[in-house]
């Protein structure tokens, strides 16, 4: 891998991380507020809305732009949503914030990927990507809990704050500077593309046509988009609901529902790992019967009732997914960047996996507020995920297995480099 690529990583690590951290404090400002256990659910909504609200554009403003400048300039965005919330601003519209500037650094940092990154290396960098990122989870769930801790919240509590958690707030403002700084090293690619329209028509019309171009793509990307738009909006909402499970049914704090949450991230950088090393792009197809042993798994584990069980249940769980989604994502990029671009393809990507959380976090939270309860709610989402995928392996067999393309010219390709 070129120098600049871990340079790249290190810095969307520390932004990411103190996103998943910021997660954890959001829901805990939410209950010294003395909100419901469903408003959490609304914490993820409002930082996911931007993703499905702005796909149109977002990919288009990371191709006109130099993608490190653009990530720098976002992990600034997400300070400022911080520091609003610090000054008092409603945590669900501070998300909001925060989620604007996460749905512009997204396909910005995929796409300089995909710009520096050779085809033959793209599952060994989505292996060192991904596993970053749930690094990231991993680090960020447990640095959350920290600062929701009893410990903590007795060790900042002569600071002269109106709350102790506006002391974790200022904790992780200090991250995302970390990552600003971090990216600051990181080298342009130099890629540049066709100019894009800057009517507000033209570019719907060219979003959703890039949009069924990578649904009706018979040569991995429909299928490689069906898988990780599933386990997206999936793991988005068995993240919020392990924390309440770890709580409801295992009986542990909010703190220890996060560490508990951050073994599931354990095991998805043993599974993400083992597929960047052993899962060749034109293999990736293959791992189709690890999407539905996932969803059993997530069948069957919420009826787990100690903690001695659980804890290997969440690794099992992770380490499924990561091998799992790992290749699925490698396809869906190399196919994306070679029928559109860099920018728009991850646009597309990330408004299909953003609008499946949008719509699995809000079943789950009017499921949470009419009663229904958590074991029955996380059992339900695990039979959703093996039918889903069991849809899909019969598809395949019914209409012909998708190939998988490597060599395809970019529509859109680009001009100078």
């Amino acid at each position: 891998m070129p120098p600049r690529f871990y340079t790249l990583i290190a810095a969307q690590f520390f932004s990411a991380l103190a996103d998943n951290a910021l997660l954890i404090v959001g829901i805990a400002l939410l209950r010294e507020m003395g909100q419901p256990v469903w408003w959490a659910p609304l914490l993820k909504l409002c930082f996911t809305v931007a993703y499905v609200a702005l796909a149109p554009v977002v990919g288009l403003i990371a191709d006109a732009m130099p993608k490190a400048a653009l990530m720098t300039w976002m992990n600034g965005l997400k300070a400022v949503g911080v520091g609003a919330m610090v000054m008092g601003l409603d945590p669900l519209a501070a998300f909001a914030v925060v989620g604007v500037a996460a749905a512009c650094y997204a396909p910005a940092k995929y796409g300089l990927i995909t710009e520096i990154v050779p085809a033959s290396r793209l599952v060994a960098a989505n292996g060192w990507i991904e596993v970053s990122v749930v690094c990231s989870v991993l680090l960020g769930t447990l640095v959350g809990g920290l600062l929701v801790s009893p410990w903590w919240m007795a060790a900042v509590a002569g600071v002269p704050l109106r709350s102790p958690l506006v002391a974790s707030l200022l904790a992780l403002l200090l991250l995302y500077a970390l990552a600003a700084g971090l990216q600051l090293r990181v080298p342009e690619s130099g890629a540049v593309y066709a100019p894009s329209s800057r009517q507000p028509l033209a570019i719907m019309k060219d979003f959703l046509a890039a949009n069924a171009t990578l649904w009706r793509d018979r040569k991995g990307g429909r299928l490689s988009l069906s898988m990780t738009t599933l386990f997206w909006g999936a793991g988005a909402t068995l993240q919020l609901a392990v924390l309440q499970w770890a709580q409801d049914v295992l009986g542990l704090r909010l703190n220890q529902g996060a560490y508990l949450q951050a073994t599931v991230a354990v095991g998805v950088v043993v599974g993400a790992g083992l597929a960047g090393r052993w899962i060749g792009l034109h293999h990736a197809i293959r791992v189709l019967p690890l999407g539905l042993m996932l969803g059993l798994l997530m069948l069957a584990t919420p009826w787990v009732r100690t903690l001695d069980w659980a804890l290997p249940a969440m690794v099992l769980v992770g380490a499924v997914g990561g091998a799992m989604v790992v290749p699925m994502n490698a396809l869906l990029q190399h196919r994306g960047v070679q029928l559109l671009s860099a920018g728009r393809s991850i646009a597309v990507q990330g408004f299909n996996e953003n609008l499946s959380i949008l719509l699995m976090l809000g079943a789950y939270a009017a499921l949470q507020a009419a009663g229904v309860p958590l074991v029955w709610l996380m059992s339900g989402l695990g039979l959703l995920v093996s039918l889903c995928v069991l849809l899909l392996m019969l598809r395949r067999l019914w209409r012909g297995a998708d190939s998988v393309a490597l060599d395809l010219p970019s529509r859109h390709g680009v001009l100078s480099e």
